[in-house]
């Protein structure tokens, strides 16, 4: 990855993404809750790099902050769409009929539930939360995973050597692991990569919603969520987290263009010479 352009793009941003999450844990430009009352919607100064908001706060604290939310977000969400998705994944593959046929419609049932609407579902038990985010998207990320898996998940699964194993006692654990799922990790590291951004963009969404990062915790969602509605008067205010959440998403979208090209044979004419 690191040979092609867009690659060493991608990697450099997601680099200094995590490194900025880990150094904004134990430093920030000035404190989180420090304001000042005579200093609010100040313009970029040498105090103050990217200007102050509504309350006096240093925007840039505020955005380096948020950066170890919104990377604590789009890791669990991806965590948990790779595990539902392995899961069901497994369900529509599996020999039983029943369990099979029941997985494919659960899956196409629920797929066509919005990712906002099932958040707005869970805040009512659960209130604006983090956790609204994750589970939201992990669901809706991991429906989407085992719908797009699936199709290489049977031709794996029909396979000869996959029969040789079934004829041999192979267990339906071994198959899974073995065989099937190393033939569809490439789309589905794809899918996970570019479930990521999505999840920057749903943080941001759901947070302006009033159903996501509640008030106080710090987030990019938060910092557009509070200076949105001044986008006249201070533009700076909203310019700075709309590309700190664009630059992001953009870099996490070319990574899994790249890694899709570095490890599917079906985009990479190399490793197919290699499986030939």
């Amino acid at each position: 990855m690191w040979n092609r352009r867009e690659g060493r793009f991608a990697l450099v941003t997601l680099g200094l993404w995590v490194l900025t999450a880990l150094v904004c844990l134990v430093w920030t430009p000035w404190p989180l809750w420090r304001t000042d009352g005579y200093q609010v919607w100040q313009s970029p100064s040498r105090a103050h790099w990217l200007g102050t908001d509504g309350t006096g706060a240093d925007v840039l604290s505020w955005l380096l902050a948020g950066s170890a939310t919104n990377l604590l977000i789009c890791l669990l969400a991806v965590v948990f769409a790779g595990a539902l998705g392995t899961l069901l994944l497994a369900a529509t593959v599996s020999r039983s009929k029943v369990l099979s046929s029941g997985s494919i419609v659960l899956v196409d049932a629920l797929i066509s539930i919005p990712t906002v609407l099932l958040a707005l579902l869970l805040a009512v038990p659960m209130g604006a939360s983090v956790a609204v985010i994750i589970v939201a998207c992990g669901v809706g990320y991991g429906l989407n995973l085992a719908r797009v898996a699936r199709p290489q998940a049977l031709l794996a699964a029909g396979s000869d050597y996959v029969q040789s194993a079934l004829a041999s006692g192979a267990s339906g654990w071994r198959i899974l692991t073995s065989h099937i799922l190393p033939n569809v990790a490439p789309p589905m590291a794809v899918q996970l990569s570019l479930s990521a951004g999505t999840s920057v963009l749903a943080e941001s969404g759901l947070t302006y919603l009033g159903v996501g990062v509640p008030s106080g915790v710090p987030s990019w969602g938060h910092s557009l969520t509070t200076s949105v509605k001044f986008i006249n008067v201070y533009p700076l205010t909203v310019l700075w987290p709309g590309l700190v959440v664009t630059l992001v998403v953009v870099a996490l979208n070319v990574f899994g263009d790249v890694l899709r090209e570095a490890i599917d044979p079906a985009a990479n004419p190399v490793l197919r010479k290699g499986e030939a």
